[in-house]
């Protein structure tokens, strides 16, 4: 089994494998062209995330710098929004439904790593993340490997999401705690 697999199936794997690493290259210079020499949204910088995000929505919109590891882990629907400094890091699948919207600085990871010191040096796993249609995801929150936030939900400013949340909730803090339930007219 390639290190790739093993990474995508959430399995332990060498980061630095030579696909991986050529992957995270090309994805590199995708981005460097998106947020660096066609950073408005026209159509040479929607051809870019087309081949960056292979499946996410057409309807995607990104205001740079964005960063991502392999973008095609990305899975969006339609009119979803990455405001400023986004980072999401995508070795295993991100899945995010219809209408999301991400305020400035979110990061989300599916990376992970052991907590053994000795095997931290050569090996990660990673764990997908989901978050449902009409969500907004606060500026300068993070959403942790293996986390599903279901649809409707808001999470605060600056909050670390490392559970579920369920639909329709008002999430805030560190640990990001539901506070209440919000109506769904």
């Amino acid at each position: 089994m390639t290190e790739k697999e093993k990474m995508l199936l959430g399995e332990i794997y060498f980061a630095n494998d030579k696909q991986l690493s050529e992957e995270r290259t090309r994805a590199k210079k995708l981005l460097h062209k998106l947020n660096v020499t066609e950073y408005l949204m026209n159509g040479r910088s929607r051809a870019i995330l087309r081949e960056l995000m292979p499946n996410s929505h057409k309807r995607l919109y990104i205001e740079p710098p964005f960063h991502c590891d392999y973008g095609y882990n990305i899975h969006s629907g339609e009119n979803v929004y990455f405001n400023v400094n986004c980072v999401v890091l995508d070795t295993m699948k991100v899945t995010i439904g219809n209408n999301v919207f991400f305020a400035p600085g979110v990061h989300i990871y599916t990376a992970t790593h052991p907590l053994n010191a000795i095997e931290r040096r050569t090996v990660e796993s990673s764990k997908p993340v989901s978050i449902g249609d009409d969500c907004w995801i606060g500026g300068n929150s993070v959403i942790c490997p293996g986390v599903t936030i279901g649809a409707g939900c808001v999470i605060g400013a600056g909050s670390v999401v490392t559970k579920d949340i369920p639909e329709n909730s008002l999430a805030v803090g560190n640990p990001a705690k539901v506070i209440r339930k919000l109506n769904v007219d």
